[in-house]
This record gives C-alpha cells, sequence and structure tokens, in this order.
C-alpha cells in the first residue's frame, strides 16, 4: 500500500473509530460531562494533577493533520479550563508551521517551555558541551512567545550519567534562571500510540478504542503508583505533574483521559500551579540521574528498592502487557 492510501485509509479508521458507542466523538461523546469546569479550590482533599505534554509535532504517524490534533487538543484543555505545560522540541517545530502550532498554544495560556532542540540523551555518550549548545539552541525556538516560561525538561527524563554531567547542566540552568520542568507521573502512552499506528498500517480499519481502554488504564495505574510513593517519601500529598506526549492517540482520546481521571476522584489544575509545590525545588543525587521526580527522591533514600525499577518507565514493561491482550 503506497503512503497517500495509507494515510487516507488511516483517517477513514480514525473516523470510524471515534464513532464507536463509547467514544462518539473524541470531541463530542462527552460534552455533556465536560461542560462543568472542575473547581480550582487549591484546598480540596483529591489530590491535583497538571497537563504537561512533550514533543509537539508537525509530522504526526497518522493522517491526522497537525493543525487538528492542535485544535483537538487545545478544546479537550479549554473545556476543563485549565493550562497545561507545553515542553517544545526545537528540531520538530523548525519551520514556518512550527510557529503557528506552537503560537495556538501561547495564544491559549497554556506555558510554553524547553525541551532541548535535538531530543539527546544525556545518559548515553552526549557530552555536557553538545548538551548545553542544544539546550540553549532551543532558546531561539521558544524565545517569542508571551508564555515562555523557564522550565527544562530533560529528554526521556535522563539527567545524566555521571555526577559531573548531572551538576554542571544543574548549574547551567541556575545560571540561565531555569529550573527543571519535572514529571512526577511518568508513563509509557508513547508506546501505545507507536503499537496503534503500526497496527492501523497493517489492519487500517483496526477500531482503535482498545488502544485507547489501555491508555486510561495505564495512566490511571501509573498515577496510583507514583501518588502513593510520594506519600510514602515525603509524607503528604503533592501537586503532580502527568507526562503525556503530543501524538495521534492523545489528540483523539483527551477528552475521554480526562474524564477517567476526575471519575477516579482526581482534580485538574493549571500547570503553573503544580509547579509551585516546594518539591519540584528538590535535587535529588541519584545516578544516573533523572527518571519522575518522585521515583528519584524515592531511590534517593535507599528505602524503595522493592518498588522501583530501572528505568522507571519503558516499552519493555508495556509490551508484554500489551501482546497479552491483542494489542
Amino acid at each position: 500500500m503506497n503512503r497517500r492510501k495509507f494515510l487516507d485509509s488511516t483517517l477513514k479508521a480514525i473516523s470510524a473509530a471515534s464513532c464507536v458507542p463509547f467514544l462518539a466523538h473524541p470531541l463530542d461523546a462527552l460534552a455533556s460531562r465536560q461542560s462543568a469546569s472542575p473547581s480550582r479550590n487549591t484546598n480540596a482533599p483529591r489530590p491535583q494533577l497538571a497537563i504537561t505534554m512533550d514533543d509537539p509535532n508537525l509530522k504526526l504517524d497518522s493522517n491526522l493533520r497537525w493543525q487538528d490534533a492542535n485544535s483537538r487538543i487545545l478544546k479537550a484543555l479549554d473545556s476543563r479550563n485549565v493550562r497545561a505545560a507545553l515542553f517544545v522540541c526545537g528540531m520538530r517545530v523548525d519551520e514556518y508551521d512550527g510557529s503557528k502550532l506552537v503560537s495556538a498554544w501561547d495564544q491559549a495560556g497554556h506555558q510554553i517551555c524547553n525541551h532541548s532542540y535535538s531530543h539527546l540523551n544525556y545518559c548515553g555518550r552526549t557530552p555536557y558541551a553538545d548538551f548545553a549548545v542544544d539546550f540553549l539552541k532551543n532558546e531561539k525556538i521558544i524565545a517569542p512567545y508571551h508564555n515562555k516560561t523557564l522550565l527544562f525538561r530533560y529528554p526521556f527524563l535522563k539527567e545524566g550519567d555521571t555526577a559531573d554531567k548531572r551538576d554542571r547542566f544543574r548549574a547551567l540552568l541556575k545560571e540561565s534562571g531555569y529550573r527543571v520542568g519535572h514529571v512526577t507521573i511518568d508513563a509509557s502512552d508513547w508506546y501505545v500510540n507507536q503499537r496503534m499506528a503500526d497496527r492501523l498500517i497493517k489492519e487500517p480499519k483496526f477500531n482503535i478504542q482498545p488502544y485507547r481502554d489501555y491508555l486510561i488504564t495505564h495512566l490511571l495505574d501509573r498515577a496510583s503508583f507514583y501518588r502513593q510513593l510520594a506519600i510514602d517519601v515525603l509524607g503528604r500529598d503533592i501537586r503532580h505533574t502527568l507526562l503525556i506526549h503530543y501524538n495521534t492517540l492523545n489528540a483523539l482520546v483527551l477528552p475521554d483521559v480526562m474524564a477517567a481521571f476526575e471519575t477516579a476522584g482526581w482534580q485538574w489544575i493549571d500547570a503553573s500551579l503544580a509547579f509551585q509545590d516546594d518539591v519540584f525545588r528538590l535535587q535529588p543525587k541519584t545516578l544516573p540521574a533523572g527518571e519522575s521526580l518522585v521515583w528519584a527522591l524515592a531511590a534517593e533514600t535507599g528505602r524503595f528498592k522493592d518498588r522501583l525499577r530501572y528505568p522507571g518507565e519503558d516499552d519493555v514493561y508495556e509490551e508484554p502487557k500489551m501482546k497479552a491482550v491483542g494489542l
């Protein structure tokens, strides 16, 4: 099948999948439930979390255009009257349309943050000098935006495989006025999306609902794990930041994801409020450095080895589970 036929059939599959009884239309199925925005009472007893989204991208892995993905995601966030943090990797948006994509987020009041230019793995062979140059290069990408926020998120959540690399880059961030845009609830949504995209190449008419269901179950499970771990490490609930990626699956089902978290008792809050929690000023001394902030704080204590795995989240954990259910 040539690419054009694949793209056309993929869009048809996506459209058909969004007409199933539960999902209906990704933006309209839950409209009645989404009409009332949740309260922003910061003293609410419910656990609180914010959406932080990585890697806005002009080239999605389906026939869903970036303009449509952008519109769907922004409408989902607006339906809850919450503002997210968008972590921009320059190489994915460094062209004219990229500025239009990011501008839509900026104009909607979302934070525009630094996710490096080239998405290098700082726990790999990348030396400090190259990583620093790449970080500074991305400054030019996010500089024009009114809601540019001095938060940096390490690609792959990897903060350095040696103490020297870890500490030198932390010093550069401080010198540049940045803080780390930490993730507290890590997950592998990117892998669920990847498997869905691969499936649609082989079976263009496959209904995506099972991938939606798996994603929701996975995200809620990881949220429960990291919330309890944070309470056990810190002795209190914290304001959480959920990591999800700019991709086809999230564009289609984010309203369902947000509704599922609310049903599970969570309260959505602005990313700017979440990052005000004092926990985000902590700097764990773990090596290799990185992972979820909660994971790193737990590892630093040495008391939770039976509950931690390395890396914290990855495709190797989800692959057997997804294969077991035919995904």
